[in-house]
């Protein structure tokens, strides 16, 4: 295994965060994955084992132009059975290395991405913050969080409230009347957060978003996760940093090949997961 492989980071250091707290057994279901299974067609490429290759003629190339794909269909099998049941007010935590399905499956919960086969059972709205999230880079960022807000089931007056509180959180001051592709990637990672953070959906699923930015905002960010937890809500997120799974998250769930190795209480399961990639870094 390759050191761009491994997805994990330890930085203890500048973060002050609140114990997730302990969730009962009783506590009512928000979100089911049953056998879950995410399959990604990809078209195009050359053929394997072709032993010559052919040189076309003018007219055979002519009458290829108007053919969408060329060469083989090839099947990439990112969630492969996996089945969960999450509660309100858990905060679980998804490890694995890079290219273990992590993503894949935090985008099918929310809806962004169909199942091959399975199923998602959600009580509520989940809402997901990544720092790939696109954002309308022509449009300003006042603009924009207006927009994100409509998107998370805020009214114009709620986002309007909600405002200042936005720029506040993001640090971003007055370039935010300015496009957002103007802004550094950091800036708009914080935004983007800020703009997701500002409601309190039922489900709040984050994509590596806590690995932007310095320790104040990392402690800011955690600040208001913590906030969403206590109010029932349910938290999901993927980390590089090992340190802030740990600390933020009750239960952490381990994807490696699509496929879900562990699940239970954090300390456990990351703990396996770090004996893990030091074996396999020992190997390589």
């Amino acid at each position: 295994m390759t050191d761009a492989e491994i997805d994990y980071e330890v930085d203890a250091e500048d973060l002050t965060l609140a114990a997730p707290r302990e969730i009962r057994d009783d506590a009512k279901p928000s979100l089911v994955v049953d056998d879950l299974h995410i399959t990604y067609r990809v078209f195009g490429g050359k053929k394997l084992g072709t032993a010559t290759q052919r040189k076309d003629s003018f007219v055979r190339k002519l009458l290829n132009q108007g053919r969408s794909h060329v060469g083989s269909v090839s099947e990439v099998k990112a969630v492969k059975g996996i089945s969960f049941v999450a509660r309100h007010g858990e905060s679980i935590g998804i490890v694995g290395i890079n290219g273990s399905g992590k993503s894949t499956l935090l985008r099918a919960v929310a809806g962004l991405i169909p199942p091959t086969k399975g199923s998602v059972y959600v009580a509520g709205e989940p809402s997901l913050l990544g720092v790939n999230a696109v954002l309308m880079g022509d449009l300003s960022g006042e603009r924009n969080i207006m927009i994100g807000g409509l998107a998370l089931g805020m009214t114009p007056q709620e986002v309007e409230a909600s405002f200042d509180d936005i720029v506040d959180f993001s640090g971003i001051g007055n370039f935010v009347y300015l496009p957002m592709k103007a802004y550094s990637s950091g800036m708009a990672a914080r935004l983007r957060f800020a703009i997701s953070a500002s409601a309190v959906p039922d489900i709040l699923m984050i994509d590596e978003a806590l690995a932007t930015g310095d320790a104040t905002f990392r402690n800011k960010s955690t600040e208001r996760i913590n906030k969403i937890r206590e109010q029932a809500g349910t938290v999901f997120l993927v980390s590089h940093s090992l340190a802030t799974v740990e600390a933020m998250c009750s239960r952490v769930l381990w994807v490696h090949q699509g496929e879900l190795v562990a699940d239970g209480p954090a300390k456990e399961v990351c703990a396996q997961y770090k004996a893990f990639v030091a074996k396999s870094r020992a190997k390589s």
